[in-house]
């Protein structure tokens, strides 16, 4: 119980910088008496209680399931299986992903007002979920290849930057209408269930092969998780 009220302290330590800022320019610049005063306390518990679970969460269960899965797949020695493994990882965190599947929504909506889909709610559904796979599917090719990375010790470097000259390429021939949300895929991609298991992965990964450092190697797989899908996406919507 100890643990948990200090754990709970340092949640709210964390969000505090975030209170101070909305109180400062609510109360000092537009000089408002915060609306709903009561809900707002009782929100701001809800956030701090909800966020100390999650992290205890991440510490006693994903974090080290993570680890302990990379590490059997290491020492058994199959690549065929580490890579689904590392693939269906990816897909399936991100799919579940709170902020895809509301930018998903947010982007149907926006292709029927603009025109670029038909305005139904079928058409707009078909449009997110396409969204989310396409995605999905990037963030799982992008856990693929940096597993070979650490499997093959590439510089992560080199890979990075090739793959943002990629992205530069394509944003001249994309269409205007996808660029903002392909660039924002990448940032969704990056949420509270994809990055706990998938650095675990990594770090697991790393720690289990001979020759590779976990702190050099272990890191760098939520960069290709932010890479692949601008990538993606901006093919998804040349071809859509």
């Amino acid at each position: 119980m100890k643990a948990f009220f200090q754990a709970m302290l340092a949640s709210f330590k964390d969000l505090l910088p975030i209170i101070i800022v909305i109180a400062f320019f609510q109360l000092m610049v537009l000089q408002q008496p915060l609306p709903n005063f009561i809900e707002i306390i009782i929100g701001l518990l809800m956030v701090v209680t909800g966020l100390t679970f999650f992290v205890f969460g991440l510490e006693k269960a994903l974090f080290p399931l993570g680890e302990s899965m990379a590490d059997a797949f290491a020492r058994k020695g199959s690549v065929f299986w580490l890579v689904m493994f590392a693939f269906f990882l990816g897909f399936g965190t991100t799919i579940a992903e709170p902020a895809l599947i509301a930018v998903a929504a947010k982007a149907g909506d926006i292709a029927a007002k603009a025109g670029a889909i038909v305005d139904t709610p079928e058409s707009i559904e078909s449009y997110a979920f396409g969204l989310r796979l396409t995605v999905a599917f990037s963030v799982g090719c992008a856990i693929i290849l940096g597993v070979i990375r650490i499997l093959k010790g590439w510089p992560i470097q080199r890979v990075i930057i090739i793959g943002y000259i990629l992205v530069v390429v394509m944003t001249y021939f994309a269409p205007k209408e996808i660029i903002g949300i392909a660039y924002d895929s990448g940032g969704v991609t990056t949420s509270t269930i994809t990055v706990p298991l998938v650095t675990a992965l990594g770090v697991g990964l790393a720690s289990a092969i001979k020759g590779r450092n976990p702190m050099l190697d272990g890191f760098g797989l939520i960069a290709f998780a932010s890479l692949l899908p601008m990538i993606f996406v901006m093919a998804y919507g040349m071809m859509y």
